[in-house]
Parts: C-alpha cells; structure tokens; sequence
C-alpha cells in the first residue's frame, strides 16, 4: 500500500512570502489523516514547518504518521526549504518518540509553573518599574541580544535586525507604559543586577509569560536569575494570571536547571532537523 499526500485546498500566500496548504494524507487514495505544512515568513523559504499531524484512529500504529512526516520533508524541500520544524506537546509521548526516530532534535521547550502564593524577596533584593527614561537603552539592548538568537536558527543578519527591531517595537508600541507588559528593574543592595520582561496575554499562553530574563555579567552566579524568576512570579499574581510560562534553548544547561529547581515543567518540545 502506497502512502501519499493529497492538496486538501488552496494554497495560501502570506505577508512577507510565507505560504501554507492543508494535505490529506491518504493510503491507496483513500484519505486516513491530515498535515498541514507551512514556511515561517521570517526565515524566508528557509524554514518549514508541519503545523498539524493527525492519523484517524482506525489507521494508527501502522506506520502512517511515519511515511506523511516523510512525504512532508519532500514537499517543503519542493518549496526551498533547508530546515524543518514542528512542535510537540510534552504529554505526547508517541509523538516524542516518532520525531526522535525520525532524526529531529530539540532546539527549545516550553515550560510552566502553577502559582501559588506571592514569593518573598531575599534580604537585600528589590525590584522596582522600568521608567520611560531607561526604555530607549533597554529596548536597545533587547533588539542587540535577539539577533544572534535569530542567527542562529539559520537567519542572515540584516534580516535578523529588521525582524528583532520590528518585532520588539510591534509588541512595545507605547514604550514603558505598554499595556499587559512589564519590565522590572531588579536590585540588590542598592545596586542594580538584571531585569526581566514579562507578557500578561500572548497568543496560546494560558498565563502570563517571560519574554527574557537576564543578570548582566558582573553580578551573575549569586542567585538574581532565581530572584528574578520570583519577581516575575509576584507580578503575574498581581494581574491574576496565575500560571507562569516560558521558552528555554536546549543547549542553555544553567538556565534549565534553574527553572527545573523552581517547579516548571516542560509543555512542549520545539524540535528541528536539516532538509538535505
């Protein structure tokens, strides 16, 4: 028997040359399933991604999600794309496993914690608004320490600076004062040490989220990303969001343990593999 993809419907072109189409997954033309695939608009044709894998019941544990995951890298090759993406939820364990035999690897996950009760403060820490005079320097910096992230993934440079430009002024409209955003300013003993940015509302969030966290260089490895995780915690308590959410690149060990001895745990696995 023969396991192919079929155009489900139209393909669909998006701002900033992004494209994207449904495919019935079918065996001997008889439809068992459904994939969409899709670019990411801003890597170009550079990056694909399977959107949605779903074998109907009846056809599952016979190796169809298998072939359709294949059939998808020969399509989104078809499209120009190097590298391919997709993630997957954390309590899908067949799933996990498919994408690892499969030969995709983990370049982040998504964590969350349930709160509780508001954290206290270590003696001496405390954390305070970012004020409209510290948002030019701040939003600055933020846009210098996104870029090479974006590089990394496989972006050029000039593009990634119109892209962590674009992006931080799209979600900061309004600078300091932007609604469901915070930024707070931690310090200790009178000094500041880090800050931390968190969202109230992001598009598939249940919860407030970290959008970054950082200790500048002179003051790490005495216990501020921990404080600051806790000043994030305290400030979506205050606008009722009471779980707190987050990305971590695999390959950032200390910053996973960190969040590993908080209580977050994984939700979902954002996984990749070349297209050769």
């Amino acid at each position: 028997m023969t396991t192919t993809l079929r155009p489900a419907g139209p393909e669909e072109r998006q701002d900033g040359g992004g494209r994207a189409r449904p495919y019935d997954v079918c065996v001997n033309s008889r439809r068992v399933g459904r994939i969409r695939l899709a670019t990411d608009a801003r890597y170009e044709p550079a990056a694909g991604r399977i959107e949605a894998l779903e074998i109907d019941a009846p056809d599952r544990h016979r190796g169809r999600a298998t072939v359709a995951a294949l059939a998808a890298e020969e399509v989104l090759r078809g499209w120009g794309c190097r590298q391919i993406e997709l993630t997957v939820p954390a309590d899908a364990e067949a799933a996990v496993r498919l994408a690892a035999a499969l030969g995709y690897t983990e370049r982040s996950r998504r964590m969350a914690k349930e709160l509780g009760a508001p954290p206290g403060l270590p003696v001496g820490s405390r954390d305070r608004p970012l004020s409209e005079a510290e948002f030019p320097a701040w939003f600055a910096e933020a846009h210098a320490a996104y870029v090479p992230r974006l590089m990394r993934n496989g972006m050029s440079r000039e593009r990634a600076e119109r892209i962590s430009a674009d992006g931080h002024r799209a979600v900061r409209p309004d600078g300091a004062a932007t609604p469901d955003h915070a930024v707070r300013i931690l310090a200790h003993d009178g000094v500041d040490v880090g800050r931390v940015w968190v969202a109230m509302r992001r598009p598939g969030q249940p919860g407030g989220y970290v959008m970054d966290v950082k200790v500048d260089a002179e003051h790490r490895g005495r216990g501020h990303g921990r404080t600051l995780m806790l000043v994030a915690e305290r400030v979506c308590l205050a606008e009722g969001r009471p779980v707190l959410g987050l990305n971590v690149h695999a390959d950032n060990a200390p910053a996973r343990g960190l969040y590993d001895s908080l209580g977050y745990r994984p939700s979902a696995y954002l996984l990749w593999k070349p297209i050769l």
